[in-house]
């Protein structure tokens, strides 16, 4: 009967680490998707003040200088948000893993003395 109730308990703690980890996730998503809007939104803004920059200009040397202020500007915001959105994946991915730890670590441990007792 012990067998039974450790097995309904490892089942129980199985399912719980799962619901635990779809959350993490979920809300690791959520956050992916807030800050790529925050980003396009962000980068809109940007694009629109640029080209209303560019309609009020006279003269070539201006337009060129305004480009390639505003592409700087784009390579920049991009690397830095891609470098936001990595740290971001990184923290999830560590987030849905960790509720498994335990379990790991018991069944290393269960492999382990089950190893000992069949020496």
């Amino acid at each position: 009967m012990n067998m039974y109730a450790d097995a309904g308990q490892a089942s129980k703690e199985a399912m719980d680490n799962v619901l635990k980890s779809i959350s993490a996730m979920t809300k690791g998503f959520q956050q992916i998707a807030a800050e790529t809007g925050d980003f396009t939104k962000r980068n809109y803004e940007t694009s629109t003040k640029m080209f209303e920059e560019l309609a009020q200009t006279r003269t070539p040397d201006k337009v060129i200088e305004i480009q390639t202020n505003y592409m700087k500007s784009c390579y920049e915001a991009w690397v830095s948000q891609a470098s936001k959105i990595n740290e971001i994946y990184a923290g999830v991915a560590r987030e849905t893993f960790k509720p498994f730890e335990s379990n790991l670590n018991k069944a290393a441990n269960f492999a382990q003395d089950t190893s000992y007792q069949a020496a």
